[in-house]
């Protein structure tokens, strides 16, 4: 099969001819029919994984129809057209038995456990607890904006950080995550503050429902939050993940406000400085989010078939396998927009 594959991290990214993937006895392999290109690909590329061996195929939020599948799979034929969540679960670990599938211990992660999706074929494991059937109203492309940054943004937004109707919502980076983010909030009602130094990005944030949008270069961004909230928001979102954002982000929380933390925070920002007095003094929470589980697709599929979410409308632009290899390195320049999704291989 062709994939984009690299030999040594921060290098050259080229599409080669390699063997095509077997599936396990629980997994299956899927002709890749869209995948999305992420800034998790770059922080994998960049080394930033411990995971990730060797030579590697990255990319990890996809869609495709199996073509082949290990003699244990049940719940799943040929021909299925399917997506993933990032996390695939092992369904029998303790987090699994409680639900939590995208904290599994010993979880299966394609673009960074094994080889992933920048390819014309991909091996996925335990099918039957991570599989979800795609419905004839979400297309392949759209979905390759589900697996990674749209769940984590739907389970960020929704269990996380528990936002309903009303409640005050700031989003530090309006990337693919961030406008997710919005996205949702949106649909649920809240109040959004959107947080970007790209303009770009900033009128994309106001068109999927932000009502305030700030410039850090422009504007000194926890006081310009705690102007317009009144005394800071309910629930802020880290889209990005950096020493600032995450600092600003609980800075800019009201008292008993919550905290997520979404974007990955790595590298020289491994360690980002954290106001705990005011963590302790308001009793702010702050939590992670990492992914959804396959279980909690079908409600946030019924909320994009009713209209209320379109995470299609995400879509910067579709490229090929061959350009892929050249923007993947760029991810963190900051010059895109929106999603971009490989639709050609």
């Amino acid at each position: 099969m062709r994939a984009a594959i690299f030999e040594e991290f921060r290098g050259a990214i080229s599409v080669k001819n390699v063997p095509d993937p077997k599936p396990k006895d629980d997994g299956v392999v899927l002709q890749v029919t869209a995948t999305g290109l992420c800034r998790s690909d770059w922080h994998g590329w960049m080394g930033h994984d411990s995971d990730i061996a060797l030579p590697h195929v990255p990319g990890h939020e996809l869609a495709g129809i199996i073509v082949e599948k290990g003699k244990k799979v049940k719940n799943f034929s040929i021909g299925d057209r399917v997506t993933v969540p990032f996390v695939s679960g092992c369904g029998t670990c303790e987090q699994c038995r409680t639900q939590n599938h995208q904290v599994c211990d010993y979880q299966s992660q394609p673009g960074f456990t094994h080889w992933g999706s920048f390819a014309e074929y991909v091996a996925l494991d335990y099918a039957d607890i991570n599989l979800v059937r795609l419905p004839e109203y979400v297309s392949d492309v759209t979905a390759a904006t589900l697996g990674c940054r749209f769940i984590t943004s739907y389970r960020a937004v929704v269990a996380q950080g528990r936002v309903k109707k009303g409640t005050t919502l700031a989003v530090h980076g309006c990337g693919g995550v961030g406008l997710s983010a919005i996205m949702i909030g949106h649909a649920l009602g809240a109040d959004i503050i959107a947080v970007d130094i790209n303009p770009d990005n900033l009128e994309l944030a106001k068109a999927f429902g932000a009502r305030r949008t700030i410039n850090p270069l422009k504007d000194e961004v926890i006081a310009a939050i705690k102007d317009y909230s009144k005394g800071g928001v309910e629930v802020s979102i880290d889209a990005l993940g950096s020493q600032e954002t995450c600092f600003n982000s609980i800075a800019n929380l009201r008292k008993r406000g919550r905290h997520v933390q979404v974007g990955l925070v790595t590298g020289n920002h491994v360690h980002p400085k954290i106001p705990m007095d005011r963590v302790i003094a308001n009793e702010l929470e702050v939590v992670g989010s990492h992914g959804m589980q396959a279980h909690k697709y079908p409600e946030m599929l019924t909320l994009i078939q009713e209209g209320k979410l379109q995470p299609e409308k995400l879509v910067h632009q579709t490229i090929s396998l061959d350009e892929a290899t050249t923007l993947l390195p760029k991810m963190n320049a900051f010059k895109h927009t929106g999603v971009v999704v490989v639709n050609s291989f």
